[in-house]
């Protein structure tokens, strides 16, 4: 078990400088999968070092991959093709990373051999039943306890393309049925009522494997190889978005942030913070290993509370934890709807953000799918994190306009997906310590 670690954090300096953020988080998890399954040797440059990615990376050692790190960020994987991979004889351990656990379902129900999927307590208490179902209408055979993790899977199963159209937008279901569909008799077609992030799409195809997509719609054809690349990863718009939300608020702000991913599936929030008077501007934008990447320069701007466009909801899911402290400041009220998907992330990110937020003095209506926040002053109190590492780095983000010190309860779990966070947000001008003086940054 992880030890339970806390911050404090206060109002610091006005942020300053370039400070790095880490490799995409979502396509870090799909370039080691790929590049796995790739006959040949590929290179991945900008891979994120944080705990969720290393569990993909380690259970592909683990199924008879072998990857080697010659430095920080870089991966050299020696693909066994797309139907080379053996069985572990254990079961898989995910950790905390609930993209890992989906993707690899699709992906392990077309091997040979059987499988088991596990995770640490949070991620088993997360639902998995929206992934099994389809993956069983195309000839899996997964047993689950109750839809949630370990989910055991059968190998051997001859699978059969679908066409499916997701009830709920999501991103890691479509790559699921994607990676399921490279072992498929015939077609895998899957549909969305609203687009979500391309990421799998974009990588098959840098990966020579045939597919076609369009807003809402990805599809493919079982039986063809996937040939190796080198990959560039570009840094993640959602370890981005705390520092363009805090370089908002906090007076004399001027920050740039390099190389970061700027897919418009993955952006809304960049949208959301422009139209509450965020002064965000994109600069050098190009094109990356497939992805489109601009350097964002942010600086100091008043807010104003909005209703946030429910269009854009499934291309910022991973951001609202600080979009709500971005209300919380802003004037007037903020109302966001249609995102009962933060209800079942690794934690209910509605119900702990509006927790969070009252303490520090703020007024906050909750809904089933969202919140009305109304923005005021933000108070020194304590707040808990339960396990969430985009909740622990969004309350770090409300201390640093707080009028007092902000003890954040449980913040171990931010090194699944920004290794260090404390250090590089120390070094642009955040306050925020362990809590104890033995005790380190995640």
């Amino acid at each position: 078990m992880t030890p339970r670690r806390d911050w404090i954090a206060m109002p610091g300096e006005a942020l300053r400088g370039e400070p790095p953020v880490p490799g995409d988080k979502s396509i870090s998890h799909r370039a080691i999968l790929l590049a796995g399954l790739a006959d040949g040797v590929s290179r991945i440059d900008g891979f994120l070092e944080g705990a969720d990615t290393l569990a993909t990376a380690a259970i592909f050692g683990r199924l008879g991959v072998r990857i080697d790190a010659p430095g920080a960020g870089v991966r050299i994987v020696h693909g066994v093709g797309i139907d080379g991979l053996h069985a572990s004889g254990e079961p898989l351990d995910c950790g905390n990373a609930g993209t890992a656990m989906r993707l690899l379902a699709g992906l392990l129900a077309g091997q040979r051999f059987d499988s088991v999927l596990a995770g640490d307590a949070s991620l088993s208490r997360r639902p998995m039943q929206r992934v099994l179902a389809p993956l069983r209408a195309m000839g899996a055979r997964i047993e689950s306890d109750d839809g949630h993790a370990p989910l055991r899977i059968g190998g051997g199963q001859s699978l059969r393309g679908i066409d499916y159209t997701l009830p709920v937008a999501s991103a890691q279901v479509k790559s699921a049925l994607l990676l399921a569909g490279l072992y498929a008799r015939g077609e895998t077609v899957v549909r969305e009522s609203q687009p979500t992030r391309d990421c799998s799409e974009r990588m098959l195809e840098a990966f020579g494997y045939p597919v076609a997509w369009r807003e809402g719609e990805a599809r493919l054809d079982g039986g063809h190889r996937l040939r190796a690349t080198e990959v560039a990863i570009p840094a993640d718009f959602s370890s981005a978005a705390f520092f363009l939300v805090a370089a908002t608020l906090v007076p004399g702000s001027d920050l740039r942030l390099r190389r970061i991913g700027v897919n418009p599936r993955r952006t809304g929030l960049l949208q959301v913070l422009r139209a509450m008077g965020a002064d965000i501007e994109a600069i050098d934008a190009r094109v990356r290993g497939g992805e489109p990447v601009a350097d964002l320069r942010v600086r100091h701007a008043p807010l104003r509370g909005i209703e946030v466009p429910v269009e854009q909801v499934a291309d910022m899911i991973d951001e609202f934890p600080v979009l709500c402290v971005a209300a919380a400041c802003a004037q007037g009220a903020t109302t966001i709807r249609g995102a009962a998907e933060l209800r079942v992330k690794e934690s209910d990110r509605i119900a702990t953000m509006a927790a969070g937020l009252r303490a520090l003095g703020i007024r906050v209506e909750e809904r089933p799918d969202g919140a009305v926040i109304h923005g005021g002053r933000l108070h020194g109190a304590d707040v808990d994190s339960h396990g969430d590492h985009r909740v622990a780095m969004a309350f770090a983000v409300a201390a640093q306009v707080a009028d007092g010190e902000v003890r954040i309860g449980d913040v171990a779990n931010v090194a699944t997906s920004f290794p260090g966070f404390g250090d590089v947000a120390r070094s642009a001008g955040f306050s925020v310590r362990g809590a104890g003086a033995e005790q380190p940054l995640p």
